[in-house]
């Protein structure tokens, strides 16, 4: 019996909520895992497909991109790093 596609795309969405909140850095459980909670489940699979992207980068380079340390890299310039860059940046303010 084989799975329907929203069935999987919940399954990727919960894991990508695990993933973004046990990251190995607090900032970045509480930036990526806090963004995760607030958007993730209107991603789209394609969406998901860049943050699932997201994911895979170093917490440093993440939480240095947000704080303007560093540029985001072109690879990652999309729209849902830039929604994650813009909604820390509002929670900071």
């Amino acid at each position: 019996m084989s799975e329907n596609p929203a069935d999987l795309l919940d399954i990727r969405k919960r894991k990508a909520r695990f993933r973004a909140w046990h990251r190995g850095m607090r900032e970045a459980d509480l930036v990526i895992g806090g963004f995760a909670d607030r958007e993730l489940g209107k991603f789209d699979e394609a969406q998901l497909e860049l943050f699932e992207s997201l994911l895979g980068e170093s917490d440093g380079d993440i939480v240095k991109w947000i704080t303007g340390e560093m540029p985001v890299p072109p690879h990652q310039d999309n729209e849902i790093v830039r929604r994650m860059i813009t909604d820390a940046r509002s929670l900071a303010t």
